[in-house]
């Protein structure tokens, strides 16, 4: 892009803070995004060292039974409802989309705006509620004791009320945009599987969410009027709660990793410098584990009381949605098989994820199986699959695509030599922080107890001492990516010599995102057919 008619840079034009709040660049939206979701990232992080040090001998460590209960609850909606579910949609998706698929912005700017501060507002209305008194019931807010319960759990649900319509204005974005949007030549099948992953999600952000909402709101209703549908003293039932709240909340699971499957996707191809293996296979994968995840939410409520054959049904799906899973670990695998493997920061992510999330995928067909799940149900077994599936799968995802998409973003390098480092010490920490979990889960270690038997002491303080390691994996990546804004070498447009189109604009792109509209002409995964050469070696190597 040497040759390219100079450009300006999304981050500088047009300047000062007005221009930030009402922007309607896609990119910088992303950005926003990407501020917001860390922040709550944060906040979670704190919270749940928090919990591992009450945890770390048995017996009263540092807080009461009531303010531990508040601790784990406000660990798991913060987590789940401010930082996982936006992180990679809202925040990589809507950097990345349009410059995937070769388009100006997104199809609706302004929709696109009112979406982050639509995340904002909840955001907001959620963490009110920590001030407030803070809520116990745990992030899953299971009737009755949520409808019983004096904390604010009215604040917290207004809160995941609001988010849900950000997602949802987000998801309806995404597929317009994908299907309007393509630049010349960009057919379906030409399309990165990054953007089939995110238009997969926004399928389920769009027919999913709007349940959650209704359930949230009946839920505020029981609390505030009574109105009886979950109360079985009035004729309800709380059971329903279950099934309305994991309708939403199983294919929820699938906003968070189906993203993060497409940003491994991007990595694997681009760092074994091989056509990604069974593209269509992937991409239809993506497409099946969508529609299966609305299939699936009642394998959460085995010991509900709900009937045997529906126990069964539920069962056998589970099972079902583990195949469009294993075919894309499969072809993960296949092309990397033979390929010219770098062992950068952002492969070491990916590399990370087929671990952990394998155990994580793994671990959920234990519990998909009836009678392993009767004696596994509500330990600490479910808590270490859940955090292999979320942290190891998305977060892990989430590190590599913020590691790959850096040098586009901020048009800064980071160390690499750091970069790697950080990336072993997160891969160690979290294996030793969650790894136990499954041991004490096994041994009958039930999941939320403030306190435990001293039999399970040495796995409870293992666990502890792996979210020390953790922690100091992430200081030192939050060090080298700030000090990057500063000292960070030049990258250039391409510094992974990647076939994608967002690697042939500018870093970082002008606001308009293309000097000319881009003509695709071949694959984003086309290594067989030509090469891309990085521009690093033309700018340094970023390990200052």
């Amino acid at each position: 892009m040497d040759n390219q008619p100079p450009v300006h840079s999304y981050l500088r034009e047009p300047s000062g803070l007005k221009s930030w709040l009402l922007t309607r660049d896609h990119k910088r939206i992303g950005v926003l995004y990407l501020i917001g979701i860390m922040t709550a990232f944060v906040i979670g992080g704190v919270l749940a060292l928090m919990i591992r040090l009450e945890l770390l001998r048995p017996g009263p460590t540092l807080f009461t039974p009531d303010t531990y209960n508040k601790i784990f609850t406000l660990h798991g909606a913060v987590m789940i409802f401010l930082f996982i579910i936006p992180s990679i949609p809202a925040a990589l998706g809507n950097f990345v989309l349009p410059l995937l698929i070769g388009a100006k912005d997104v199809a609706f700017p302004r929709l696109n705006l009112a979406s982050w501060y639509i995340y904002v507002v909840g955001t907001v209305v959620a963490l009110y509620s920590i001030f407030a008194g803070a809520v116990d019931t745990g992030w899953t807010f299971y009737t009755p004791y949520s409808t019983q319960s004096t904390t604010t759990v009215t604040a917290m649900t207004l809160g995941a009320f609001i988010l849900g319509f950000s997602s949802i204005l987000t998801g309806l974005n995404f597929i317009v945009t994908v299907h309007k949007l393509r630049a010349p030549g960009m057919t379906w099948f030409r399309m990165p599987l990054m953007v089939w992953a995110l238009y997969a999600t926004a399928v389920i952000q769009i027919l999913a969410t709007p349940v959650l909402g209704i359930t949230l709101v009946l839920l505020i209703l029981e609390r505030l009027f009574g109105i009886g549908i979950f109360d079985p003293a009035m004729g309800g039932d709380p059971v329903l709660y279950q099934h309305f709240f994991w309708f939403y909340s199983h294919p929820a699971v699938y906003i968070m990793i189906l993203p993060g499957m497409g940003i491994i996707s991007e990595l694997i191809s681009t760092f074994s410098r091989k056509t990604i293996f069974g593209y269509r296979f992937i991409a239809f994968s993506s497409v099946a584990i969508a529609l299966l995840g609305f299939l699936v939410w009642g394998h959460h409520m085995f010991v509900s009381g709900q009937s045997e054959l529906a126990s069964m049904v539920f069962s056998a799906l589970t099972f079902l949605v583990a195949i469009p899973s294993g075919i894309k670990i499969f072809n993960w695998l296949a092309t990397m098989y033979k390929g010219q493997i770098s062992f950068t920061t952002p492969m070491l992510y990916a590399l990370s994820f087929l671990c952990t999330f394998t155990v994580g995928g793994l671990t959920g067909i234990f519990l998909g199986t009836l009678s392993v799940d009767v004696h596994l149900h509500d330990t600490y077994f479910v808590v270490a699959h859940f955090h292999y599936v979320m942290v190891g799968g998305t977060v892990m995802a989430l590190l590599g695509g913020v590691h790959y998409w850096w040098p586009k973003m901020f048009g800064r390098m980071y160390s690499e030599f750091w970069g790697r480092i950080a990336a072993i010490i997160i891969f160690v920490g979290f294996n030793l922080t969650f790894f136990p979990q499954f041991v004490l889960g096994s041994q009958g270690m039930p999941r939320r107890y403030f306190d435990y038997i001293p039999e399970y002491h040495s796995l409870h303080a293992t666990s502890t001492v792996g979210s020390w390691v953790m922690t100091i994996g992430f200081l030192i990546m939050a060090a080298y990516l700030i000090r990057s804004f500063s000292h960070g070498a030049i990258p250039g447009d391409n510094p992974w010599g990647s076939l994608s189109l967002e690697w042939t604009t500018t870093s970082p792109p002008p606001t308009e995102n293309f000097a000319v509209t881009p003509q695709i002409t071949h694959g984003p995964y086309d290594y067989d057919q030509m090469t891309a050469a990085s521009t690093l070696a033309r700018h340094g190597t970023g390990a200052r």
